[in-house]
């Protein structure tokens, strides 16, 4: 998937030049480390959704004049989690976002249907694995360019699952935003 980041040139990582996901793009603001990795991990852990704002001002960087969207849709936490943490980080930036760049956060778009472990403590190729039929998007999907936002790119096996489930109900394009990648 071709990437770009705060600065960086865009470049097509290995694995996506091995096996493209369907979207039409993914952009990344920039590397998941030293003072963006301490941002977010108080934003995603700590509750620190003041962060929600200014992460959401480097994310509309990236999508600048590139396309018209009809939605804004974050990758979504299974409401078990959801009740634990009690907030959805990359809803947060989401609806930022949305306010930043004046498209609509349609957060029922996709949903997260079955909790499985925390793609953190996996490998790529269970990664993969973790996340295969664990979206469902809404046939509300059909006929809309989306956006898709999330907190961090690793292995992109989550961002490709929302993508392609959300291609599978139909939406005409989707490209996905990160804060950092990893």
């Amino acid at each position: 998937m071709a990437w770009s980041g705060h600065r960086q040139p865009t470049f097509t990582c290995l694995a996506c030049q091995i096996d493209p996901p369907e979207l039409s793009w993914v952009r990344s603001w920039g590397h998941y480390k030293l003072g963006l990795e301490k941002a977010l991990h108080a934003f995603k852990f700590q509750r620190h959704d003041f962060l929600a704002r200014p992460l959401s001002e480097l994310l509309a960087e990236l999508v600048g004049g590139d396309g018209e969207f009809d939605a804004i849709v974050s990758v979504p936490m299974h409401r078990t989690k959801l009740r634990r943490r009690g907030y959805n980080q990359a809803e947060l930036l989401a609806q930022a976002l949305s306010r930043e760049v004046g498209v609509p956060s349609r957060p029922a778009l996709l949903k997260k249907i079955l909790e499985r472990q925390p793609q953190s403590t996996l490998n790529r190729v269970d990664r993969a694995a973790n996340v295969r039929d664990v979206f469902q998007a809404s046939t509300s999907a059909a006929g809309l360019n989306v956006l898709l936002v999330d907190d961090i790119y690793t292995t992109g096996e989550t961002i490709r699952a929302c993508g392609r489930e959300l291609l599978r109900r139909k939406a005409l394009s989707v490209c996905a935003v990160t804060v950092a990648r990893a």
